[in-house]
């Protein structure tokens, strides 16, 4: 027999009742029945229940043996009686009589328990990552994550992509975040640094005449800690193609992600048409570039009807160059309740609050002043069917702008009894934000948001300049290695009308792919950086590899990268990415249980030539 185990805790079935088996695990769980010990025993694999009394040689060794010890027992599988069979596992119609027991490895009182579902401190799970990931959800989404990695390299080889690593080691990346500079001893005062991405690699292969690159390629950037994002490293599906167009790229990459998301997304509904909406629109329609599509709610530029009307702050606000008012419809938000909610909600993003209009059923006052009776008489004849009620606009706004306003707002958003809107205004960039989270809760909030979906949306036509409103500087909004939509005759108008190849992927809210055509043309990049600012010599000193090999025959080329992180994060149906990735860094950008980052020896540095600064 072997070692340690003739079989894993998932193996064992009414088939091996009677053999004489072993089994290596964890104990999972120790229960103490009248003098009969029970122990669920759990691997890798699975669970099987072992039992012990006093007629066995071990009890009283068994007896000692605590959660998260690990054990090998010797024992004879038996078939557990009928009325105790456990049909939720595989290994639930039998248990193994314990014969033999050895300690593998003794456990001390733990920081946190594996059995159950309790929830401990991210500070306490994150330091002792080791014994989190022995958890049930754990591990479930950990193997998911391998095999959603398998999934996506097979979908890849089977349309001829071929895999390649790029360096890791290597001089600063365009991508824009920060760097982590490492220190050369070799060359003392310069510095490497670790890859934003394969970006100028991915190019470079394109140059060399290979036509379908990818990797599972490990990403590194300083940068602020969210939900969804690493603050150190993260991992994507990095792919570059050769003579292709941007449709080129969409119809190759959309079959691989819908693919692995209808594998893996456990029956919710996946999307296979995929809309592409422009950036001003997204902005526009849903206050993000990143839009959540389950949630049917279209915001609209509502300014003429507040132009001009009784409410002052929106009247002059529109006087000022660059503003408008936006609306976003809410259907079946028509309460003061709800209302006053969303306006709670405002003042927590920083604003005054929002302002709103719903619509109701006309009440008894409003038709005793409109026919000039009584509220009671108004009452009789509403109850008797003798004039008919009709709707009101009701709220603030509404009382300010008047009925013809506010019914001209109700048509042109489609709304009806029941149903509000809310609205914001001042220039777009300022508050498209905060709208867009505002759409976001309302559609959850309203029951509108389809949770059983993955909703897919390619953001297209990226503006590639924008201008500082106090310096009037022109400088880069988006990726600079952007083809322009139009070449060399785009750059040479007004910059910022110019649309750049760029493009991402958006899913229930998160950005899942970036890419782009790439500005293969020495004298387009060269031109496109002069309008920004920045002179040829600057060019050619900070992407002088990229740059020089484009004067040798580039091909025109594109491509995107998916963020592997991100992809399982949705899958596994998480809100924060720290559940998906083995070893993550905690909100600070440190590693609790490697104590990284840490201070360097002093003979380390003297090996680099480097010192540290005291900070104030």
């Amino acid at each position: 027999m072997h070692e340690y185990r003739s079989h894993t805790c998932a193996d064992l079935t009414a088939l091996d009742v009677g053999d004489n088996i072993r089994l290596s695990g964890w104990v999972h769980r120790v229960r103490d029945h009248g003098g009969i010990l029970f122990i669920d025993l759990r691997d890798h694999y699975g669970i099987t229940q072992v039992l012990c009394d006093p007629d066995s040689p071990v009890f009283a060794d068994l007896e000692k043996v605590r959660s998260e010890w690990c054990i090998r027992i010797d024992g004879t599988v038996k078939a557990r009686d009928a009325e105790l069979v456990n049909a939720k596992i595989p290994t639930g119609e039998i248990e193994v009589f314990v014969r033999d027991l050895e300690v593998l490895g003794a456990s001390s009182e733990l920081p946190l328990m594996v059995f159950g579902d309790q929830e401990y401190p991210e500070e306490t799970r994150l330091k002792y990552r080791y014994l989190d990931l022995r958890r049930e959800k754990m591990q479930k989404n950990m193997i998911m994550r391998s095999d959603v990695v398998t999934s996506i390299r097979k979908r890849m080889w089977d349309k001829s992509f071929k895999e390649f690593q790029t360096p890791i080691i290597t001089a600063s990346s365009p991508e824009g975040a920060r760097d982590f500079l490492v220190p050369s001893r070799l060359h003392p005062g310069k510095f490497y640094a670790l890859p934003q991405a394969p970006q100028q690699f991915k190019q470079l292969l394109m140059v060399s005449g290979f036509d379908k690159y990818f990797q599972i390629a490990p990403c590194f950037r300083d940068e602020d800690p969210r939900a969804d994002r690493s603050p150190t490293d993260f991992y994507q599906l990095d792919l570059e193609m050769s003579f292709v167009t941007q449709q080129d790229v969409f119809d190759t990459i959309e079959p691989v992600i819908a693919g692995v998301f209808e594998e893996f997304g456990g029956g919710r509904n996946v999307d296979r048409d995929w809309t592409q909406i422009s950036y001003k629109d997204a902005a526009l329609w849903y206050g993000s570039d990143k839009p959540d599509l389950r949630n049917p709610i279209k915001m609209q530029t509502v300014s003429e009807h507040f132009a001009g009307s009784g409410f002052a702050i929106f009247a002059k606000l529109l006087e000022q160059d660059g503003t408008q008012i936006r609306a976003i419809p809410a259907p079946k938000g028509g309460s003061r309740k709800f209302c006053d909610r969303m306006n709670a909600f405002a003042q927590k993003e920083g604003l005054p609050g929002m302002g709103y209009i719903f619509w109701r059923e006309k009440t008894a006052d409003a038709v005793a002043q409109e026919m000039g009776i009584s509220v009671k008489e108004a009452q009789t004849k509403l109850k008797s069917g003798e004039v008919e009620g009709g709707m009101e606009a009701a709220g603030p706004l509404a009382k300010n702008i008047g009925p013809e306003r506010t019914e001209a707002i109700r048509q042109q958003l489609g709304l009806d009894v029941g149903d509000a809107a809310f609205f914001l205004g001042g220039k777009p960039k300022a508050f498209e934000g905060v709208a867009g989270r505002a759409r976001n809760v309302i559609g959850d909030e309203l029951g509108l948001t389809d949770k059983n979906r993955f909703a897919f949306a390619w953001v297209v036509d990226f503006p590639i300049y924008e201008k500082d409103e106090e310096t009037g500087k022109i400088d880069f909004e988006h990726n600079p290695f952007s083809m322009p939509q139009g070449g060399m005759d785009a750059l040479l108008g007004d910059p910022l009308e110019v649309l750049g190849y760029q493009y991402d992927l958006a899913c229930n809210g998160y950005e899942l792919v970036s890419g782009a055509i790439r500005n293969h043309k020495p004298e387009i990049m060269f031109k496109a950086f002069e309008i920004a600012g920045y002179g040829k010599e600057e060019v050619e000193k900070r992407f002088g590899g990229m740059v020089n090999a484009f004067q040798y025959g580039a091909p025109p080329h594109g491509g995107c990268a998916a963020g592997i992180d991100r992809i399982v994060m949705l899958l596994a149906d998480e809100a924060n990415i720290r559940e998906v990735i083995l070893f993550p860094m905690n909100q600070r950008a440190e590693d609790l249980m490697m104590s990284a980052p840490s201070e360097p020896m002093a003979d380390q540095l003297m090996e680099l030539g480097l010192r540290v600064i005291p900070q104030d």
